[in-house]
C-alpha cells in the first residue's frame, strides 16, 4: 500500500535544507524551494525553474503541495471579489477582496465553518469541520493579492481575519500563517496592516499579549449588557463581559495596542438609550475605537438593521465621550460578501 505522501509546506526551511543533505545535494537548494514556496507561492514543482528536473522529480516523489483553488469567482457591482475557495480535501470556504480608494483588504477565513453560535451570522449556521492549516490561510491571501494587482492594479495592502470561523480558536495555525505572511520570505507585510476579529475568546487573548503579537485585535462586542450579548451570541453565557474586559485591559497592558469593537446595532435588540450608556461604559476601560457596523440579512433571519436616527444617537454619545467611531458600510451585499453574510451559498 502507497504511503500518503507529506504536504511539504509542512516543513521549516531547516527541515527542507535537511531533506537535501539527505539526497546528497547541496542544502541551499531547501532555501530555493522555500522560496518558490511561499515568496513566490507556486503550487506545482515544475514551475521551480531554477532546479533541475532530477530534483524536481525527487521532490515530486516525496511530497505533494495541497494548494486550494479558487473554485468560483463572483464580482459585485462595487468592486468586491468574493472566491469560492475550494480545499485539498474538498472542503470549501470563502474570502473576500474589498477594495476602497487606497487599498484592498482581504478579508480570509480559519475554519471550515464555525465553532460558535452567533445568531445573525451565516457562518455560524454551518458546521464546523475542521481548522484550516497554515499554508490554507495563505493560499487565500496570495490568491486576493494577484486579484488587486489584475483588477485593481495594486497590491494587497491590509488583512482582516474577519471571514468564516473564530480565529483563535486554531490560534496555533493562525499565527503561523500570520508569521508566514509577515516574513520577509513571504509576503513582507507589516503586522500593523493585520486584524484578527474575535468573537472574545478571553483566555486566548490574554495568550495572544503574551506571545507579544504585533498585529491589531478587533472585537466582535455588539452588545455591553450581558444578557442581551447571551441573547445573539449564545456562548457568550461561557465567556462574560467581566471576563472580555479583563482579558482586554490585560491586552492593553501587554501590547499598548488599542482594541476595535465592532458593534452591529439592531432594530429591538441594541438600540434604546441604556444599550448606548453601556457600550460608552464599556468602552472605558481600556483604549479603544468602535466600528458601528451596517447589517447584512441572512437568509430567514428576524434580525433588522436600526433606524439612521438610532445610529446617529450612537455617533453623539460616543463622541460626546471622545471615543473614536466610525460608520462601516457594507460592500459586496449583492453576491453574499458582506461582513456576516459567508455562507457557501454555492
Amino acid at each position: 500500500m502507497a504511503t500518503e505522501k507529506k504536504d511539504i509546506r509542512a516543513l521549516s526551511k531547516e527541515e527542507l535544507r535537511n531533506f537535501f543533505v539527505q539526497i546528497g545535494e547541496q542544502p541551499f537548494r531547501g532555501n530555493q524551494v522555500y522560496e518558490w514556496l511561499w515568496n513566490k507561492g507556486v503550487h506545482t514543482f515544475d514551475a521551480m525553474t531554477n532546479i533541475s528536473m532530477e530534483i524536481r522529480t525527487a521532490l515530486e516523489a516525496a511530497f505533494t503541495i495541497n494548494h486550494i483553488a479558487v473554485d468560483t469567482l463572483q464580482k459585485s457591482e462595487d468592486g468586491t471579489i468574493k472566491n469560492a475557495v475550494r480545499l485539498h480535501d474538498g472542503l470549501v470556504v470563502e474570502s473576500v477582496l474589498i477594495p476602497v480608494k487606497n487599498r484592498t483588504t482581504a478579508c480570509v477565513s480559519s475554519q471550515v465553518g464555525c465553532s460558535l453560535d452567533c445568531t445573525f451570522c451565516a457562518t455560524a449556521r454551518l458546521k464546523r469541520m475542521r481548522n484550516l492549516n497554515p499554508d490554507e490561510i495563505y493560499d487565500q491571501v496570495m490568491a486576493i493579492h494577484r486579484e488587486s494587482l489584475l483588477y485593481h492594479n495594486r497590491p494587497l495592502s491590509n488583512i482582516v481575519f474577519m471571514g468564516m470561523g473564530e480565529p483563535l480558536m486554531n490560534y496555533k495555525n493562525v499565527l503561523e500563517s500570520i508569521e508566514k505572511i509577515t516574513s520577509d520570505e513571504g509576503l513582507g507585510m507589516s503586522p500593523k496592516r493585520i486584524t484578527l476579529s474575535t468573537s472574545g475568546v478571553p483566555k486566548m487573548i490574554k495568550k495572544l499579549a503574551d506571545d507579544e503579537v504585533k498585529f491589531k485585535l478587533a472585537v466582535s462586542l455588539h452588545s455591553a449588557i450581558q444578557q442581551t450579548r447571551e441573547q445573539i451570541m449564545p456562548f457568550a453565557k461561557s465567556f462574560t463581559l467581566t471576563d472580555l474586559r479583563e482579558s482586554l485591559e490585560y491586552w492593553y497592558a501587554k501590547t499598548k495596542s488599542r482594541v476595535t469593537y465592532e458593534y452591529v446595532v439592531w432594530e429591538g435588540v441594541n438600540d434604546a438609550f441604556h444599550d448606548m450608556e453601556a457600550l460608552v461604559k464599556f468602552c472605558q476601560y481600556v483604549p479603544c475605537k468602535v466600528n458601528l457596523i451596517e447589517y447584512n440579512p441572512i437568509d430567514g433571519g428576524t434580525f433588522k438593521q436600526a433606524s439612521e436616527q438610532v445610529i446617529h444617537q450612537y455617533i453623539e454619545q460616543l463622541e460626546v465621550s471622545r471615543i473614536p467611531v466610525t460608520v462601516r458600510r457594507s460592500r459586496g451585499k449583492d453576491i453574499d460578501a458582506a461582513c456576516g453574510q459567508l455562507a457557501n451559498k454555492h
